[in-house]
């Protein structure tokens, strides 16, 4: 048993249930006996234990002398978070380190029901954790006394401030004792938490733990540049190459969690999605199929994402491109948490490396630079995955030994051995193809919008329910068929947009990409119906009836005016080379003065 220094006895029992050897760095800081009683403003990167910390800081405040708690008719503690799914993460540290001290723990969250969470405060709760909304609506509807309050941490204070809690967070302190404990963790200390700090603490102490210089070394950086066509193929090949227990890619918009869940479920990849749309019941599902195994994958917006921490996470993909420095950071900072490994890669277009890396120096961090595994890579890692199953070196049981004979008499081991690769393989979605990033696109292929249909090809027809009434152009929805649809430029054709639908022509080739695409929904960008069309629209087939036999698609230039110069063929070339009209005329003399 580990013997913790400045624990108090009953959390340095949990901490040995737990399974803890050492502590980090932040929560030997928070130990220190200087800091006794006092109010402390502390700095630490994300994932380095800031919960178990202030755990550790705030229990000799609330326990005093005792190592257990006794019956709390009001809170003696309240943990302040910026997201509910931060929140519920931090009741969940709490509740295993003051289990043995007998400590209840509540929650109050926007989207959970408030008559639960007022019963259950109560019940008498000793330490409180909640949103700054929710806390300050209980406090205002009269089921939160704070009156008996010794201690109030705010946990990443920087991203309360950053998403607009300011006027909850000091209505919260304002309406808390005034000689409570304040503890303040930020990952980063800008003006607004020192102004906060200034005005709400008392002589507080600055702790500081990590430097930027050893921020996320225990990330491994990956700029992987890739076609702009070819984005999500690279993910696939990614998440097959790493095949990480959880892994997180991040997007920029819902519509694009909302496809990219659609179309990695239907490549076989274990997927849960996580959006502003979803409701908080839907999130908390969505996070517990990641921890207990039922799903690897979870497609995720920055916002959504913000505080989760899923122990099993070893990757992190950037699917879209971070808008900043600390979207890159704090995104990224989902794995390599408590001292464990991560990778963090970046799906870079070609066209956007420079940006890329102005980014990655901004934010002091170095990564490499390579091309997404291919198609044989992530064979080949899968044979290595197979050969080292400890599965094929364990000793078999009689039973197993005995069937095994039996196969053996069946079938040749060649044909054991091939079925138990297919097999192998079968749960696994085949990589893809990549084009090298270096690759540039024909200008024809790039460029091609025929005018003349002839030189399309075979193609196949598909109505789109937005027409003029929904504002509809071909100029920005040819964009939106390359993105969400999967097509390349030149796979698409003639674009009619009529009042309420606009048909599409497709080139046979991009068809079946365009279908597992928008599958099962069938929809473009969420709100889009699209329908497979058994031949060409007949407004279409009117309209190329009428039009003229050999029409050029655009009308022929004016010739340029002649050129006036000095020639014998310019009839009002003179010495100055213009027309009389544009000569200047001579000076009127000026009048002599009088």
């Amino acid at each position: 048993m580990t013997e913790f220094e400045g624990v108090v006895p009953t959390l340095a029992q949990a901490l040995n249930k737990r399974g803890y050897e050492t502590l980090t760095p932040v929560q030997l800081a928070m130990l220190d006996p200087d800091l006794d009683g006092k109010d402390a403003l502390v700095s630490a990167q994300t994932g380095s234990g800031k919960t178990v910390a202030f755990g550790m800081a705030i229990a000799p405040t609330l326990l005093g002398k005792k190592d257990k708690f006794a019956f709390a008719a009001v809170p003696a503690a309240l943990v302040i978070a910026p997201t509910r799914e931060l929140a519920l993460q931090v009741k969940r540290e709490l509740e295993w380190l003051f289990h043995e001290a007998g400590a209840s723990i509540a929650s109050c969250v926007g989207g959970m029901d408030m008559r639960t969470e007022r019963r259950a405060l109560q019940g008498g709760a000793h330490i409180v954790v909640g949103t700054p909304g929710r806390l300050r609506d209980h406090i205002e509807r009269g089921s939160l006394n704070l009156e008996g309050l010794k201690a109030v941490v705010l946990d990443e204070a920087d991203e309360m401030l950053d998403l607009g809690f300011r006027d909850e967070l000091e209505f919260i302190l304002g309406a808390s004792p005034s000689d409570r404990r304040t503890l303040m963790f930020s990952a980063t200390v800008p003006r607004s938490i020192a102004n906060l700090a200034s005005r709400y603490q008392r002589d507080a102490v600055r702790v500081a733990v990590a430097s930027d210089q050893k921020q996320h070394s225990d990330i491994e950086y990956r700029g992987l540049v890739v076609q702009p066509t070819d984005t999500e193929n690279a993910i696939i090949n990614v998440l097959r190459f790493y095949e990480a227990k959880n892994a997180i890619v991040f997007c920029n918009t819902r519509a694009t969690v909302n496809h990219m869940t659609a179309r990695f479920n239907n490549r076989g990849f274990k997927v849960v999605a996580l959006s502003g749309e979803l409701s908080q019941n839907e999130r908390t599902h969505a996070l517990q199929a990641m921890r207990d195994g039922r799903a690897r994958v979870c497609i995720a917006t920055d916002v959504a994402a913000r505080g989760i921490d899923l122990p099993n996470l070893e990757l992190v993909i950037h699917a879209d491109l971070p808008k900043n420095k600390e979207s890159l950071l704090h995104r990224s900072g989902r794995t390599g948490r408590a001292g464990r490994k991560g990778v963090s890669v970046l799906i870079v277009p070609f066209r956007a490396r420079n940006r890329t890396e102005r980014l990655l120096k901004n934010a002091n961090v170095t990564a490499t630079w390579d091309s997404p595994p291919s198609a044989e890579a992530v064979i080949k890692r899968d044979n290595e995955r197979f050969l080292s199953d400890p599965a094929l070196s364990e000793t078999l049981s009689e039973t197993e030994a005995g069937f095994a004979k039996d196969l053996l008499a069946l079938h040749s081991p060649e044909q054991i051995a091939g079925a138990l690769v297919r097999m192998y393989r079968a749960g696994r979605s085949a990589p893809e193809e990549l084009r090298p990033a270096s690759e540039r696109v024909e200008r024809g292929e790039r460029e091609e919008k025929s005018h003349n249909r002839k030189g399309f090809g075979d193609s196949t027809w598909f109505s789109l329910s937005i027409g003029f009434k929904q504002k509809a152009e071909a100029r920005w929805m040819l964009p939106m068929l390359v993105k969400t649809g999967q097509l390349k430029k030149h796979e698409i054709g003639a674009i009619k947009v009529l009042q309420s639908v606009t048909y599409i022509e497709v080139a046979t080739g991009g068809v079946s990409r365009f279908m597992d695409a928008i599958s099962p929904s069938m929809k473009l960008e969420k709100t889009i119906t699209v329908s497979k069309l058994d031949g060409v629209p007949q407004v279409v087939t009117e309209a190329r009836a009428q039009e003229p036999e050999g029409k050029k698609p655009y009308k022929s230039r004016k010739p340029k005016p002649p050129h006036r110069g000095k020639g014998p063929d310019k009839p009002y070339a003179g010495k100055s080379g213009a027309a009389p009209s544009q000569r200047k005329k001579p000076k009127k003399p000026k009048k002599p003065k009088s």
